[in-house]
C-alpha cells in the first residue's frame, strides 16, 4: 500500500523530523517492510508491504499509531464529533450484519476537490474523479481507513434499508456491470430495489454525478466475512472491499461521517441538512489475561510486567495490572489480538525485534519417542524405495468425475465439496489417491518410461456428518514391463500377482484389492491403520566396526530348480554364528544340459568377520555347518 509521506506527518507530527532512510528503518522494525520510495507530486510515497491480518494499518492513520506507539509521541486528535438531529430519511437496519450505519445529507454549494487533494490521490495512485463527494470518500479511506460512500439523495426512493439480497433481484454497479444477486449478498436497499453491494460498491442508479444537487452520506460498518464473500462471489475487488473484509473500526462509523461532513462543508460549501445513525457500535469483546510466566517463555527471557503494560497501552489497548498478570482490552481497530499469545507479540514487536535472544535456550532431558505413525510411513516409503518404487506428492483436490472412479458410494463427495476451490478440477477433497497417481503414471508412460513403479502416503477424507474426516492412507501402482535386461530374466508384463506379493511384503495380512487402473497397470490403495506398526527404537542399535580382517569363502551347490534362493539362504544362515556372518548371497548361476537333469549350479559366497583374528578351522567348521543345511534342503557340492 502507498503512503505519502505528508500525509503521515499530519497525522504524526514527529515523523516529520525523520529521514526517509530512518522512517523506513522504523516501519520495518515494527513489521512492515518498506518495498519502495517514489517522488510523487513533490513528495515522497512509501510502498509499505501490510499482512492480511493487519486491516487496521491500510491507512495514514494507521500506520501514524504504530509509528507514533514506537517513537513515543502522540497523534494529531481527530476533529469533535458533530450533533446529530432527527432522521431526515428512515434507515433499517434488517440484518445482524450492518449494526450501527452512521448517514446525513447534504446540500452541494459551488466548488470543485481542492488541488491538494487530487495531488494526494495521483500519489496514491488513484484517480481523482473532480467531484467533490466522491473524491472525499476516496481521501478519507486512504487517510483514515474507513471506507464511506456517497448517494445521489434525489434518486433514492422512499426509506433505505440495510438487508440481505432477494431472490432474482438484480443490481447494475458503478462498473457498468449488471449482476444478480444471491440470497447471501448484503445490500443497501431502497423501496424499489438494491441500490449498492454492503462494503462493495455502490450502484450506478444512485451514483454522483455532475448534476447532483443533494447527497446522502454512508459510514457504516459491516460484517467481514459477508463482505469478503460477497466480494468473492461477484469477482469484485474494491479498495472498501480489502478493507473491510479485513476487518474495518466500528468505532470509526460516526467519526469518518463527520470527517466527510467536515470536508464537503470546505470544499464546496456544502450545507449539512441533518445527520444520523441508526443502530449502535457492535459490543466490544472481552478483556484477554497476559500472564508473566507466558511472556517470559515467549520472550525467552524474563521481562517486566509494567514495561509490558506501558507497551500496550502505546498500542491502544485498556490495561489492569493485577499479581502476576495484565488484564488487556485490545481496541476497536485490533480484531488481530484475541489469545495472549498476541499480546505477547506485540509486546515484543514494539520492544524491538533486535533485543530478542538470537540463541535457543537450552534443551535439556532425554529424547522423546517418535510418533508410531510416523516411523510407520518412514519405514514404508523406506521399503518401498528400495524395491525401486517412487514416491509422489499430488494435490490434495480433485475433480468430482476423477473422485467418483474410486471413492465410492458410501463416500460420497457432498460432504467433501470445496465452498471456494481453486477451480471446477479441484473442487474435492479426494476420498483416493489413485485418480492423481494414474495421471502420474499416464505422464510417465508418455515419456517412454518402460517401467512405472509409483507410491504416495497422504491423507484421502471420508465424508462425514460434521464434515470431512482424514485419514492416512498408502497407494501403489505398477505397470509395464518386468526383466528382458538379460538372458536370465526374460521380459513379461506386470501382473496382479505382482502386486499382491508387494502386499505381502509389506505386512498386509488380508490382500488388498488390486485394482486394474490402466492396460498393464495395476495399483492397490490401504489404510495406513491396517498396516503393522514398526518397532519403537529412539535410538538404532549399532554394530561396532571390526578392526580384524574379513574372510571369505565360496560354496558351489547344485540345487534343484525348485528351490528358492531365500529358502537356501535362510537355512544357510540359521546354521552360523550370527555375531560372525557378515554377509551370505549368490553371486552366480550357471543352468546348462551338462548338469544332472533337475538340477542347477549355484556359488553361494560367504563373508565372515569378528572382534578378533579367525582361524582356518573354525571357519572350515561353520562351511561345513553351511553346507549341511543345504544338504538338509536336497542341494549337493558340486564336484
Amino acid at each position: 500500500m502507498w503512503i505519502e509521506r505528508k500525509a503521515l506527518a499530519q497525522e504524526i507530527p514527529a515523523a516529520a523530523g525523520l529521514e526517509i532512510r530512518e522512517l523506513c528503518e522504523v516501519l520495518a522494525s515494527l513489521g512492515f517492510p518498506v518495498d519502495g520510495v517514489a517522488a510523487r507530486e513533490g513528495s515522497e510515497a512509501l510502498d509499505v508491504d501490510i499482512t492480511a491480518n493487519r486491516g487496521d494499518a491500510m491507512s495514514h492513520r494507521g500506520i501514524a499509531r504504530e509509528v507514533a506507539a514506537r517513537l513515543g509521541q502522540p497523534l494529531t486528535p481527530l476533529p469533535p464529533s458533530a450533533p446529530e438531529g432527527a432522521p431526515l430519511l428512515e434507515v433499517r437496519l434488517e440484518a445482524a450484519a450492518c449494526p450501527v450505519y452512521a448517514t446525513a445529507v447534504l446540500e452541494l454549494g459551488p466548488g470543485e476537490t481542492p488541488e491538494s487533494a487530487q495531488a494526494f490521490l495521483r500519489a496514491l495512485e488513484a484517480t481523482p474523479k473532480k467531484l467533490p463527494a466522491v473524491d472525499a470518500s476516496n481521501e478519507l479511506l486512504h487517510r483514515y481507513g474507513h471506507p464511506t460512500h456517497a448517494f445521489d439523495a434525489d434518486a433514492i426512493r422512499g426509506a433505505v434499508s440495510v438487508r440481505w439480497a432477494r431472490p432474482g433481484e438484480t443490481i447494475t454497479t458503478l462498473d457498468g456491470v449488471t449482476r444478480s444477486l444471491a440470497t447471501a449478498d448484503l445490500v443497501i436497499a431502497d423501496e424499489a430495489g438494491p441500490i449498492a453491494l454492503a462494503g462493495v460498491m455502490g450502484g450506478d442508479a444512485t451514483k454522483v454525478s455532475a448534476t447532483t444537487r443533494r447527497v446522502l452520506l454512508e459510514s457504516a460498518w459491516f460484517d467481514a466475512r459477508t463482505v469478503r464473500a460477497t466480494a468473492r462471489r461477484h469477482s469484485l475487488h474494491t479498495d472498501a472491499s480489502h478493507r473491510f473484509g479485513r476487518g474495518a473500526d466500528p468505532a470509526m462509523a460516526r467519526i469518518a461521517r463527520d470527517l466527510l461532513v467536515l470536508r464537503l462543508q470546505t470544499w464546496c460549501q456544502a450545507r449539512l441538512l441533518g445527520a444520523w445513525t441508526a443502530g449502535a457500535e457492535p459490543q466490544r469483546g472481552t478483556a484477554v489475561v497476559l500472564e508473566a510466566g507466558l511472556l517470559t517463555r515467549i520472550a525467552g527471557e524474563s521481562l517486566d510486567l509494567p514495561q509490558a503494560a506501558e507497551a500496550l497501552q502505546r498500542l491502544g489497548c485498556s490495561v489492569v495490572a493485577t499479581a502476576g498478570s495484565l488484564s488487556v482490552l485490545p481496541p476497536t481497530w485490533r480484531h488481530d489480538l484475541n489469545i495472549p499469545e498476541d499480546l505477547a507479540e506485540e509486546v515484543l514487536r514494539l520492544r524491538g525485534y533486535e533485543h530478542i535472544p538470537s540463541a535457543l535456550p537450552p534443551l535439556e532431558g532425554p529424547p522423546e519417542h517418535l510418533a508410531p505413525a510416523y516411523l510407520q510411513r518412514q519405514a514404508l516409503a523406506r521399503r518401498l524405495a528400495h524395491l525401486g518404487f517412487h514416491q509422489t506428492v499430488t494435490y490434495g483436490f480433485i475433480s468430482p468425475e476423477a473422485d467418483s472412479t474410486f471413492a465410492g458410494p458410501a463416500n460420497p463427495p457432498e460432504g467433501r465439496t470445496l465452498a471456494n476451490p481453486l477451480g471446477y478440477e479441484y473442487s474435492v477433497l479426494r476420498g483416493s489417491l489413485l485418480p492423481s497417481l494414474v495421471v502420474s503414471a499416464g505422464q510417465n508412460a508418455r515419456q517412454g518410461a518402460r517401467q512405472i513403479r509409483l507410491f504416495e502416503l497422504a491423507p484421502t477424507y471420508l465424508s462425514g456428518p460434521s464434515g470431512p474426516r482424514e485419514q492416512a492412507t498408502l497407494a501403489v501402482v505398477w505397470g509395464g514391463v518386468l526383466g528382458g535386461e538379460d538372458p536370465f530374466s526374460p521380459a513379461r508384463s506386470v501382473q496382479e500377482a505382482d502386486l499382491a506379493g508387494l502386499a505381502r511384503d509389506l505386512g498386509i495380512q488380508d490382500g488388498p484389492a488390486i485394482h486394474r487402473l490402466a492396460e498393464g497397470l495395476f495399483g492397490f490403495e490401504v489404510s495406513l491403520a491396517a498396516l503393522p506398526l514398526p518397532q519403537d527404537r529412539i535410538i538404532p542399535a549399532f554394530r561396532p566396526f571390526s578392526r580384524f580382517p574379513a574372510v571369505e569363502r565360496d560354496l558351489s551347490l547344485l540345487v534343484p530348480l525348485g528351490l528358492g534362493h531365500e529358502t537356501l539362504r535362510q537355512a544357510m544362515a540359521s546354521a552360523l554364528p550370527a555375531d560372525a556372518l557378515q554377509d551370505l548371497r549368490c553371486v552366480d548361476v550357471f543352468r546348462h544340459r551338462s548338469l544332472p537333469e533337475g538340477r542347477q549350479a549355484w556359488l553361494m559366497r560367504l563373508r565372515f568377520q569378528a572382534d578378533r583374528t579367525l582361524v582356518g578351522a573354525e571357519v572350515d567348521g561353520w562351511m561345513a555347518a553351511a553346507l549341511a543345511a543345504a544338504e538338509a534342503l536336497g542341494a549337493s557340492l558340486r564336484a
